[in-house]
């Protein structure tokens, strides 16, 4: 990946030869036996208990037996329609295995088991919310990772929502309903740490189709958006989640949309979360097999914050004349190189801010140039984000693809132009390791990958996709990925799973379409 110089040195056409190359490139039972259980004869809202244990697998020892997940599920009901007995026992049962699941996971790798996970309007209903956090617990994850802002949508109350987004719980008598302060509060209780998992720079559709945002969009040479002139990115990672129509990205060097991104986070971190993770702190694909962006016109960084900014790097007016032309054209030819150099007898020769990459010609060091402003913007947008996390004394975290930081042939990147490799050392790391090959070969190369970048101190946590006991979509159980992934990476003693749409897919389906009984 190309960079720009910190010190911003001035460089020359006859010099661009000599710029420095560099790619950024089982529980123990202690559970109790309670008269009441037999005797309520109810049955689960969503799906029964005994199958939910059906895929658990013998390599995940802190599972609950099927036995406590009834018993635990029964009392939850019971409680829900009013029965104080049932619903003393119901916490006293959540107590217990908060304990229990602490002192498995410090007893068994990895120390730290999350789950990803999308909360919908339904949750809002008594019990539900409850329902889904004893799923998670009795499967033996210790955290999650809540979408909080996702699709142009914000987990925050509608009476108590202060961005430009709208709530995910919409319903008026659901209106003081704070869904992010139940599940954080809900998570503790049992045991769970809570990260809130935002979108960063696909701001949604919604974000999209304001009037008073249209300069905090990202546009192309041709003066397109991100809606109209992007690749569906139908991967494992947000195949039943993320909709194409859904993606707006944003220009990371746009004031309207700082500011609109910080007043989110305000909000989130007022609900005191166990941490953030950034996703989506990228560019979106471009059409094609290989997703190449070659040209300056296909870069996203031709809206006016972004483009002034990038203009303002050249060093002299014939820079910039020069900068300027090469961006509303894509090219330059030699007689517009000499007619601009003309019109600037002053300039004896055209000085930008430095970049990485070594260039053999004034064209390839503008393209150099262009990228490297490209992914300092992302770089920008999120560190600032984090920044703004730090105070709060939880981690942050950037979710990303391990291979979206690369070049492409000889003057081509990956379009996403995911600088990875450069997010701050203190940041938790989360590579969405879902190579799919039929074998976990795809997957310990990804990860060796990011283990030859990552420091010493820094938290690498790999995302897998899968269920457990059993091969999906040409992807080995969740149980042979992690041990791949130990092998290759013996120091990591976190790993998370997508999603909880994966291993409940009932759950989750009678959640999003709200097809559950109500008490």
């Amino acid at each position: 990946m190309v960079a720009l110089s910190s010190a911003g040195s001035p460089t020359a056409i006859k010099a661009v030869g000599s710029l420095v190359y560099r790619l950024s490139c089982g529980l123990s039972g202690r559970m109790s036996s309670l008269a009441i259980a037999s005797s309520l004869g109810l049955t689960p809202l969503l799906g029964s208990p005994e199958a939910a244990t059906a895929q658990f697998a013998p390599s995940n020892p802190c599972r609950l037996p099927a036995e406590a997940i009834v018993e635990k599920e029964t009392l939850r009901q019971a409680a829900v329609q009013g029965d104080a007995e049932a619903q003393a026992e119901y916490q006293r049962q959540i107590q217990l295995h908060a304990t229990d699941l602490e002192n498995c996971r410090r007893d068994n790798w990895p120390q730290n088991l999350a789950l990803w996970l999308r909360l919908y309007s339904c949750d809002a209903y008594p019990g539900v919310l409850d329902e889904v956090l004893d799923r998670i617990v009795s499967r033996g994850y210790n955290e999650i990772y809540v979408e909080v802002f996702y699709d142009g949508q914000v987990l925050l109350p509608l009476n108590d929502n202060p961005t430009v987004w709208p709530s995910v719980v919409r319903s008026p008598q659901l209106g003081d309903r704070d869904l992010l302060a139940e599940v954080i509060r809900k998570g503790h209780e049992r045991g769970l740490k809570v990260y809130a998992w935002v979108f960063t720079m696909n701001f949604g559709y919604s974000y999209g189709q304001r009037g008073d945002r249209v300069n905090a969009v990202a546009r192309n040479g041709a003066n397109e958006t991100t809606l109209n002139r992007t690749r569906s990115e139908a991967t494992a990672y947000d195949s039943e989640l993320h909709s194409y129509a859904s993606q707006t990205f944003i220009d990371p060097y746009s004031p309207e949309a700082q500011r609109d991104y910080e007043l989110l986070l305000h909000a989130i971190l007022e609900r005191q979360p166990d941490g953030v993770l950034f996703d989506y702190v990228r560019y979106p694909r471009l059409p094609g097999g290989d997703s190449v962006a070659s040209n300056v016109r296909q870069l996203w960084i031709h809206g006016e914050a972004s483009r002034n900014a990038l203009l303002d790097r050249a060093r002299n007016d014939v820079a910039r004349s020069l900068l300027d032309r090469y961006l509303q054209q894509g090219y330059l030819r030699e007689a517009e190189i000499e007619q601009i150099r003309q019109e600037h007898p002053d300039d004896e020769q055209p000085r930008w801010q430095a970049v990485s990459r070594p260039a053999v010609s004034l064209q390839n060091y503008l393209w150099n140039l262009s990228v490297a402003h490209a992914v300092q913007g992302i770089l920008d947008f999120v560190h600032g984000a984090v920044e703004q996390v730090n105070p709060h004394n939880i981690p942050s975290g950037a979710v990303f693809f391990p291979n979206g930081n690369q070049p492409v042939g000889e003057h081509g990147f990956d379009s996403r132009l995911q600088p990875w490799d450069r997010f701050l050392p203190s940041m938790e790391w989360h590579p969405m390791v879902y190579g799919v090959c039929g074998d976990t070969s795809c997957l310990t190369d990804q990860m060796e990958r990011v283990m030859a970048f990552a420091a010493e101190e820094t938290r690498v946590v790999p995302a897998l996709a899968g269920v457990w006991g059993e091969s999906v979509t040409n992807r080995p159980s969740l149980e042979t990925q992690m041990s791949a992934i130990r092998q290759v990476a013996p120091s990591v003693n976190s790993v998370s799973h997508f999603a909880y749409s994966w291993q409940f897919p009932e759950s989750d389906r009678d959640r999003k379409a709200c097809t559950i009984p109500r008490p």
